[in-house]
């Protein structure tokens, strides 16, 4: 997986010694309140190390789920994820062909942008990586991360059950290049310009 850089922030892979991190972070009832059809905290030092486990095992060219840094001090602020979202259905949930962007960050961390300016450059990333398209689902209630959907670019396509078997807001945006292409192709009576 490859390090993402950007003015303030360093997208990282997942180390061992993120664990308390990352128990420090699912552990808040604040954060997993909107996380899931169930929403629980995190309980345990052994459950967060097998998430950070889960997390280093994805081996992808361009889905990932990275640890957000603040580039002065190396400080873990939040989580920043871009992978195939489970389409609703029968359980246990399969990978639709979408793939959505999502983050969970620290509350001490909340207010300071970094949501938008991490999102935003995994988004260039998934785009120059070649996806034509990313999803973003919310919990009706979770305003704050539907304000983050809007100022990366994202469109509210309203509530759907489309995915994890529950309801959510979606947002979508395409990639510039293939949303060009298409508008040309169009423009042009479908003959490619």
């Amino acid at each position: 997986m490859e390090k993402i850089t950007t003015e303030r922030l360093v997208l990282r892979p997942w180390e061992d010694s993120d664990v308390d991190f990352v128990y420090d972070l699912y552990s808040r009832w604040v954060v997993q309140r909107f996380i899931g059809t169930e929403p629980r905290v995190m309980e345990s030092l052994a459950e967060a190390a097998e998430r950070v486990r889960r997390f280093q095992a994805i081996e992808h060219p361009v889905h990932g789920i990275w640890a957000v840094t603040r580039k002065t001090d190396g400080l873990a602020v939040g989580t920043l994820l871009l992978k195939p979202i489970p389409a609703s259905g029968e359980e246990p949930l399969t990978a639709s062909d979408d793939v959505e962007i999502g983050w969970h960050f620290h509350p001490d961390h909340w207010g300071n942008g970094y949501a938008s300016e991490a999102a935003t450059a995994v988004l260039e990333h998934a785009f120059e990586g070649g996806l034509d398209h990313v999803v973003a689902v919310t919990n009706p209630a979770n305003e704050a991360s539907q304000s983050v959907c809007r100022r990366i670019g994202m469109e509210h396509k309203g509530q759907s059950k489309k995915y994890y078997n529950a309801t959510c807001e979606l947002f979508e945006v395409e990639n510039p290049a293939t949303a060009k292409n298409t508008a040309a192709a169009s423009i042009s009576g479908g003959v490619a310009l």
